[in-house]
């Protein structure tokens, strides 16, 4: 039963609120960051340094300036979160760990395609997997480059990670939850136990499938604030939630998900999509004009826009990453930074933090064809690189010429 009608525009702001990406910041420390994972799900790693590791960046556009030995504290000693996979490896919640369980579960059986194809490789190579044990039981945490590579079956893969037998052999154990990260020095990640690791506290209930996904789903669809089956599949444990297309009625039936529907200027969008109850009151509010929009800029990996189809969809947005893409071939750069303008994408910019000189680069900046062109929107636009780069301590601000017209006379070097 579809209870009420959403437009586009405050679908868009209902997904930017539950993001924490509009109104005021969240006060520094401990448990606001905390809060805010919760509310997210999970933060994305990605080893790109360009300007900061995305989940860094992640954090800033939603708190601001702010300590990262907040989030240290949280992952190495009060360890309320931890590294595994979600939609990609990332900071999860411990909390959330009966969720991430059954992925340990599913690798450890052998029951995935890949988990199959990795329990195999790890079978012949049962040296290799015992030495490491061996060593981490002895010696505590430690690093990948500490291990002798005893396996027997190299790894075969096209991509970087042939014959790399003792990463994959850690990445292994890692993924059925034997090792986990225990800290990290300099990027550099130290293997120790899941046993050692794991607070007093950690919730460990062995739960079915069934209910693993009724929860998932439910922090993925909290964290979309609107969405369709596909979005909730694509989102926080992407592609793990067996079952979903009966659960969603399941839930509905219940009265925890309500089905609503999408309107773009008087043309309704396919369905269902779903909205959780306890979002109800915050849709009311955006609806009712209570809506506080900010400008800042979105690592490429931020859960706002890592479903790029449906960040097409909400917001008319094509992106794409380019890392990969050589040099002359791309469009807009290596590690573009989408502006988001109160409810809308209005562009991109391609930074640089050069740390030699301690200078923060902006090669180019994008704007998207029905961007604001006014001084106002270029202020705020400047006001979030300057806040970015006092968080990445830069001394200096650097434009090259590639600048919107409209922006121009803003946009300049500081």
């Amino acid at each position: 039963m579809i209870n009420r009608t959403i437009t586009l525009t405050n679908l868009r702001r209902l997904n930017i609120a539950r993001q924490h990406l509009a109104g005021e910041h969240l006060p520094s420390g401990h448990e606001p960051m905390l809060q805010l994972v919760r509310d997210i799900g999970c933060l994305q790693l990605d080893p790109t340094n360009a300007v900061a590791r995305s989940h860094l960046l992640v954090l800033w556009s939603r708190l601001g300036k702010y300590d990262p030995a907040h989030l240290d504290h949280l992952l190495w000693n009060d360890r309320t979160l931890f590294e595994y996979w979600a939609h990609a490896a990332s900071i999860v919640l411990t909390e959330d760990y009966p969720i991430h369980r059954q992925m340990m579960k599913a690798t450890a059986n052998g029951t995935s395609p890949w988990g199959n194809r990795m329990w195999k490789w790890a079978a012949e190579n049962k040296t290799l997997h015992d030495h490491i044990l061996a060593e981490i039981r002895e010696n505590g945490p430690l690093p990948s480059e500490h291990f002798e590579d005893k396996s027997t079956a190299a790894w075969h893969s096209t991509g970087w990670t042939g014959n790399r037998n003792v990463s994959q052999m850690l990445g292994h154990l890692w993924d059925m939850g034997v090792l986990m990260v225990a800290r990290r020095e300099g990027g550099q990640r130290y293997w120790d136990l899941a046993e050692r690791c794991l607070p007093d506290w950690t919730p460990r209930d062995d739960l079915p499938d069934h209910e693993v996904v009724r929860r998932a789903a439910q922090k993925s669809l909290r964290a979309l604030g609107v969405g369709r089956m596909k979005h909730i599949d694509l989102h926080y444990t992407r592609s793990r939630y067996p079952g979903l297309k009966t659960i969603l009625p399941e839930l509905e039936a219940e009265g925890v998900l309500h089905r609503v529907e999408i309107d773009q200027e008087g043309k309704k969008w396919a369905g269902p999509w779903y909205i959780h109850a306890d979002d109800l009151p915050l849709l009311d509010q955006i609806e009712a004009g209570n809506w506080q929009p900010r400008t800042t800029l979105l690592s490429p990996f931020d859960n706002l826009i890592c479903d790029r189809a449906r960040t097409q969809l909400l917001f008319n947005f094509d992106f794409r990453l380019e890392i990969y893409v050589p040099k002359d071939k791309r469009q807009y750069g290596y590690f573009v930074l989408p502006i988001l303008h109160g409810d809308r994408l209005i562009g991109r910019i391609d930074p640089l933090m050069n740390r030699k000189e301690n200078r923060f680069q902006i090669n180019n900046v994008y704007a998207e064809p029905d961007a604001p062109m006014n001084a106002e929107t270029a202020r705020t636009i400047k006001n979030a690189i300057e806040s970015l780069a006092s968080f990445l301590g830069a001394q200096a601000i650097d434009y090259a010429e590639n600048i919107p017209d409209g922006w121009k006379g803003i946009l300049h070097t500081t």
